[in-house]
This record gives structure tokens, C-alpha cells and sequence, in this order.
């Protein structure tokens, strides 16, 4: 078995949606927009209920995977996040897969579920855990620091804020979003100064693999 990156993600009170079946639609385009963007080894997909899985091949493109579909769904959805480090194993023909791996996202986003029920994490929406024994990965401590400011800077945003977000995360330029948008250049630049837009976009793009910077 070999380690990689597997995240495990849920819609947040998805439960009291009026159009549960508009909902998956919405998630479901969300997620394979999200898989032509990143590399995963397996795209992320709808298993059950309100629940999506996929693989990657590091922890870096898990953390900018997780910013990508959270940004597609917010402010009128929240998703929650676990992503875990370990090895992983197709157990049957169906393609099941299970081991420390999956154990390890499992155990990440009850974590970060549990973190978001106090005051100082509440805004919390992804968490990272290594598997007991795993070689590789990344430091649990440093990205989970920077999964937490992450989450509070994007649980913040406006529905415009967060359309302008896309824009920057898919390397439109400010004119260009300001024109998609029907607001001035100017009203697009003094949101990405007062919502800290370019420092999350930032952020994201330092994960990226060099190829893509």
C-alpha cells in the first residue's frame, strides 16, 4: 500500500435544505469542476447521503482542493472538511477502499467537528490527521494552524466577496471580474483589500505544484 492524501467531506446542516435533490446537484457539479482543477488520484465523488471522498497524491493539493469546493458551494452551502494521511487499500471489485488512510480522515473531520462547537474554533471547517506509523505527509500542527485562519478568513465572506474569490482563484484579473460582475474595477479592488482575498489566493497558489504557479 502506498500513502497519499484522502479527504472525506460533508455538507453542514444539508439536512434542512428545502430542494435536498437541487443540493446534490450543486455539490456534484461543485466537485468535478474542483477535479479538473486539481490532480487527484481518485476525483472527488459522492459516496452517500451527504458525504464525498477522493484521494491525492499530497497533502498540498487535499488543503487546495478543500478551499476550491468550499469557495464553489459558500455563502448558501458550508461543507466540512477531514483530510487524512496513510496508506489505503481497494478492498473489492466495486473499488471499496479502507486502511489507516481513511482512518485518518474519518478521525480529522470529527475533529474538526468537534473543534467548531467551541468559541475561539467555531468558523473551523477542515482538519488534518496522520495515521498512526505513516511516513510522509506534513506536519499536522502547521497545517492545521493554517487550515483554521483559512476557514475563518472564507466563513466571513459575502456572497459578492466570495464571487470575486472565484474570479481570483481561477487567475481572472480584477477587470475581468469587475465586467462578469456588473460592479466597478474599484468596487472589486477595495474587496480584495478589505476581505483579505489576495492574501488567501496567495496561500493557495504556494501550494500549488511549480508547474502550475
Amino acid at each position: 500500500m502506498t500513502a497519499v492524501a484522502t479527504v472525506i467531506g460533508d455538507l453542514v446542516g444539508s439536512r434542512t435544505s428545502q430542494d435536498r435533490a437541487e443540493l446534490h446537484r450543486r455539490l456534484g457539479h461543485a466537485l468535478a469542476e474542483v477535479n479538473e482543477r486539481v490532480s487527484p488520484v481518485r476525483g472527488l465523488r459522492i459516496t452517500a447521503g451527504d458525504e464525498y471522498q477522493g484521494t491525492f497524491a499530497t497533502v498540498r493539493e487535499a488543503v487546495r482542493a478543500t478551499l476550491l469546493v468550499r469557495v464553489q458551494l459558500w455563502p448558501a452551502h458550508d461543507v466540512r472538511h477531514g483530510i487524512g494521511w496513510g496508506e489505503t487499500a481497494v478492498l473489492d471489485e466495486a473499488g471499496i477502499e479502507d486502511g489507516p488512510g481513511w482512518w485518518a480522515a474519518r478521525a480529522a473531520i470529527e475533529a474538526a467537528e468537534r473543534a467548531a462547537e467551541t468559541p475561539a474554533q467555531r468558523w473551523l471547517r477542515t482538519a488534518y490527521v496522520v495515521a498512526e506509523g505513516a511516513e510522509g505527509g506534513a506536519d499536522p500542527a502547521l497545517v492545521n494552524s493554517g487550515l483554521l485562519l483559512r476557514d475563518e478568513r472564507v466563513s466571513g465572506l459575502s456572497e459578492r466577496s466570495v464571487s470575486v474569490l472565484r474570479g481570483l482563484l481561477s487567475h481572472e484579473t480584477q477587470r475581468d471580474i469587475a465586467e462578469a460582475l456588473g460592479i466597478s474595477a474599484s468596487a472589486v479592488s477595495q474587496r480584495v483589500r478589505a476581505d483579505g482575498l489576495a492574501a488567501i489566493v496567495a496561500a493557495h497558489d504556494l501550494l500549488a505544484p511549480e508547474g502550475d504557479r
